[in-house]
């Protein structure tokens, strides 16, 4: 899947570099991670063992069609964990992140970070 050697399979991503110009070092950046909605999803989520999709939706101030979207995009990419069930008759939906969006979410920080400090460097 990662065609380039040095890839995420998952994502296609390669890991963030600091000796390359930001413009170029930009291009690595992880796409599932890096939209707006579902790196607010995986930071609220490593503040919290866990959110419930009316609480992700109302700290993201979102629609429910919108973050059933992007919480699907970072599932699919095995990012987060959607446990489904019941409070007394009310479905709940409850998600948390995995162990693989905790890692992507810290080298998408540790990237944007090195962006950072090249761009102050110029």
């Amino acid at each position: 899947m990662g065609g380039r050697s040095g890839t995420s399979p998952r994502t296609g991503t390669r890991p963030p570099r600091t000796d390359v110009a930001a413009p170029e070092a930009a291009l690595g950046l992880d796409a599932v991670v890096h939209g707006r909605l579902r790196l607010g999803i995986l930071s609220a989520l490593s503040t919290a063992p866990s959110l419930s999709f009316v609480e992700l939706k109302e700290l993201l101030g979102t629609t429910d069609g919108n973050l059933s979207v992007h919480a699907r995009k970072l599932e699919v990419a095995g990012y987060l964990v959607c446990e489904k069930g019941f409070e007394g008759r009310v479905p709940r939906t409850a998600y948390r992140l995995s162990g693989t969006g905790r890692r992507a979410l810290s080298r998408y920080l540790d990237h944007m970070e090195a962006l950072i400090k090249a761009a102050r460097r110029r």
